[in-house]
């Protein structure tokens, strides 16, 4: 298949492009050209910018687009009119924060709903709050632009190397400093994620398979918990002598610290992080176990400095003394 990946040469889209390079496709990735990337050299790589200058895809025919970037109405009606009919079957990776929040917990994709355009303005920017809606407005512009027939793939929180939020490679890189470790209750808070690699692999199939509709890429299958998943990185990479020490949410609020915990979801489990990905998993979605993203995390990772933007130890031990 020839196959257009929009965003392809980084994280989620550069674990598509490895993904179906290495299952034999014709990859053509488009970006603006300022990423560092490490594509294969057989990948082509053109350049244009969404918000500006797509004349590159002039003339060119693809079976398939992927569009892992698109994060307003406006990005999908770009793409559209740069493309017009020629990109194939339609494919855009989104979110399960699309959705309002579920229900119940283990909710499949015939009992949520996406957020209201009411909620969506386009122009707003995106921040935590205002990121669902725009992924809501942006599924429904890819199937007002593509068809009905356009996909859509909604992973929750996506874990493994090259990860710019460097969400998951907190807890990875925390733990195996070792020492006392905060880790912010409930304990029994809901948690999915799913390896990019994964997805990426997912993906493939949907395009080879020309599937259609939306799907949930959320594991582990039934789910699991915050704690949990902190635990089973600190049994894999933790030194001697760790101890994991749940801190409790009000404490985390107080002290003005719930951004520097990425993946924890506050002081109250959230639906919409125990979700049903039977459908996927019925159309080739598998889960690699978590100590596989946890090595593949480490040895990206290396020897880097702490970030800034992550915990500092004088803050980890306010929190504790409390």
């Amino acid at each position: 298949m020839r196959l257009l990946i929009v965003g392809g040469t980084s994280f989620v889209g550069r674990a598509i492009s490895w993904s179906a390079w290495h299952q034999g496709h014709d990859v053509t990735v488009l970006n603006r050209g300022v990423t560092p990337n490490d594509v294969p050299e057989k990948i082509e790589r053109i350049v244009g910018d969404r918000q500006g200058d797509l004349s590159s895809l002039a003339n060119r025919t693809f079976d398939a687009t992927i569009d892992a970037i698109a994060y307003r109405p406006s990005d999908v009606e770009r793409l559209a009119n740069a493309i017009e009919d020629r990109g194939g079957y339609y494919i855009q990776i989104s979110s399960i924060s699309a959705y309002e929040d579920p229900p119940f917990a283990g909710a499949n994709e015939s009992a949520v709903t996406l957020w209201g355009d009411d909620k969506a303005d386009p122009d707003a920017p995106i921040t935590s709050e205002t990121y669902g809606p725009l992924k809501a407005a942006s599924e429904r512009a890819g199937l007002q632009y593509f068809g009905d027939t356009a996909t859509m793939v909604r992973p929750t929180f996506i874990i493994s190397s090259f990860d710019a939020t460097l969400r998951f490679p907190y807890w990875v890189e925390r733990v195996r400093r070792g020492g006392v470790v905060a880790v912010p209750g409930p304990r029994d808070n809901n948690m999915q994620y799913v390896d990019a690699r994964d997805l990426a692999n997912f993906v493939v199939r949907v395009a080879e398979g020309h599937l259609q509709g939306a799907f949930h890429v959320a594991g582990p299958q039934p789910g699991d918990h915050f704690f949990n998943m902190v635990e089973q990185i600190a049994s894999h990479v933790a030194p001697e002598g760790t101890t994991l020490r749940e801190v409790t949410a009000e404490d985390v609020i107080e002290l003005k610290l719930e951004d520097k915990f990425p993946l924890w979801s506050g002081a109250q489990s959230e639906t919409v992080l125990a979700m049903d990905s039977s459908l996927a998993q019925a159309n080739g979605l598998d889960f690699r176990p978590l100590t596989d993203s946890v090595d593949d995390v480490t040895s990206w990772w290396g020897e880097r400095a702490w970030p800034k933007r992550w915990l500092t130890s004088a803050d980890e031990a306010r929190l504790l003394e409390r």
